[in-house]
């Protein structure tokens, strides 16, 4: 082996290591314990294999033992997705134009803005969402605002809706499109705004046809930054939804701790893993092809 390999090999041997320790062997515990049988007061019943966990997913059998199709599951996937969906669609509608204006600043005053922007990293998530409940409670900072301005004359109801669900994963995950949008769009040549102007085109165009394309890359990464983790949000279903708005990742909670089904959780979570990874090879695919050169 020539001395470059074995370079190379002992470079990339920490984190292959780590993936294998970290990622690769939870997993594959977490498929062998889908596989096992349920034990009847919580836990497993090691060497006892069956498929009860993956049929459970899209059917369920009557007190005669006869299966029928169940799509409370796939609702609750569905629900997840459209949920995840929404909150990387107002992401992203937020931090183009926050980003944009980030780009016009000074030197200085970028950073100031990325300092207000990393803020709320300093507080603990739970914290954070418990101050979105102080909020958007009935009698709450948002209720008695609107009626001291005379725009509303009852409560508005929103908290324990997956409208609050909605309103507290797009706060938590914001900063996670606005920082690599603002780095793309930071990262273009300014010449080639210059010369769309000088040829002719208006503002719009400039931001759909120079600005926005080349910020892409930066877009995509931040879709996939807010969108991957919103697929299994815990706290801010939990706390804001008040169980109304059940997610994937409150699922397979209930099932390793209420419901003690852990071969149910394991295949829920392997599942959502085999929607992520299929999400970040999509999302690969989707990069090479914009990066390709003619």
């Amino acid at each position: 082996m020539n001395l470059p390999r074995a370079r190379d090999l002992a470079l990339t041997a920490p984190a292959v290591l780590y993936l294998t320790v970290f990622m690769t062997l939870p997993l594959l515990l977490m498929l062998y314990v889908s596989t096992l049988e349920r034990a009847p007061f919580g836990g497993v019943i090691w060497g006892n294999h069956t498929g009860v966990a993956y049929e459970k997913l899209l059917l369920e059998r009557d007190l005669a033992g006869n299966l029928s199709f169940n799509g409370d599951y796939i609702a609750i996937f569905a629900r997840s997705f459209r949920l995840a969906a929404i909150t990387t669609a107002l992401t992203l509608v937020i931090s183009i134009p926050t980003a944009l204006y980030m780009t016009t600043l000074s030197r200085r005053r970028a950073g100031f803005a990325l300092f207000l922007v990393t803020v709320p990293f300093w507080t603990n998530l739970l914290v954070r969402n418990f101050a979105w409940i102080l909020i958007l409670r009935n009698g709450g900072t948002l209720d008695q605002s609107l009626q001291w301005l005379g725009l509303t004359q009852v409560s508005l109801d929103i908290l324990y809706t997956p409208l609050a669900t909605g309103i507290g994963l797009t706060y938590s995950f914001l900063p996670f499109m606005i920082l690599p949008t603002y780095v793309a769009l930071e990262r273009i040549d300014k010449r080639l705004i210059e010369a769309a102007f000088d040829l002719g085109a208006d503002r719009w165009r400039v931001l759909s046809r120079v600005v926005l394309p080349l910020a892409m890359p930066g877009i995509l990464a931040g879709a996939i930054l807010v969108f991957i983790p919103c697929l299994g949000a815990y706290v801010s279903p939990e706390l804001l939804g008040g169980g109304k708005s059940l997610m994937i990742g409150n699922l397979v909670q209930a099932q390793f701790g209420a419901s003690r089904n852990w071969p149910f959780g394991a295949a829920l979570a392997l599942v959502l893993v085999a929607v992520l990874l299929l999400t970040l090879l999509l999302w690969r695919y989707t990069q090479r092809r914009m990066t390709r050169t003619p």
